[in-house]
């Protein structure tokens, strides 16, 4: 059975400044889950410097330094049970972990690109 979008009629303004009734899609809930679920503090930046390839934990520390250790392991644990990356267990000594993205986490670079290029275009620091 197909999705039904709800749509509903509300007034929004005009360029003129009067309102005009229309109809406006309903915020869909998968949209909001993925817009919190990328923009929970740090998750868009360590999924931005995954995106170039596997990382270990110390490299991710580095490339986002205002990250505390126990906040870096939370959020990764939280990609994982999304699955938008995985981990893997190294097999060397001592034991080495790497992370990196799934193709569910590959399939964010749009969009993740998209938002970097927007934010140095139209965020003032």
């Amino acid at each position: 059975m197909a999705a039904r979008t709800r749509v509903a009629t509300l007034e929004r303004p005009r360029p003129s400044g009067r309102l005009a009734a229309g109809p406006r899609e309903e915020c869909c809930a998968l949209f909001h889950h993925a817009v919190e679920l990328v923009g929970k503090r740090w998750n868009g930046a360590i999924l931005s410097v995954l995106l170039d390839g596997p990382l270990r934990f110390s490299q991710i520390r580095a490339l986002v330094p205002e990250i505390s250790d126990r906040l870096l392991s939370e959020r990764l644990k939280e990609l994982e049970a999304e699955e938008l990356l995985e981990r893997e267990v190294l097999d060397e000594h001592p034991v080495g972990v790497e992370y990196r993205l799934t193709g569910k986490g590959e399939a964010l670079e749009p969009a993740v690109r998209a938002l970097k290029s927007w934010a140095e275009t139209w965020i003032r620091r």
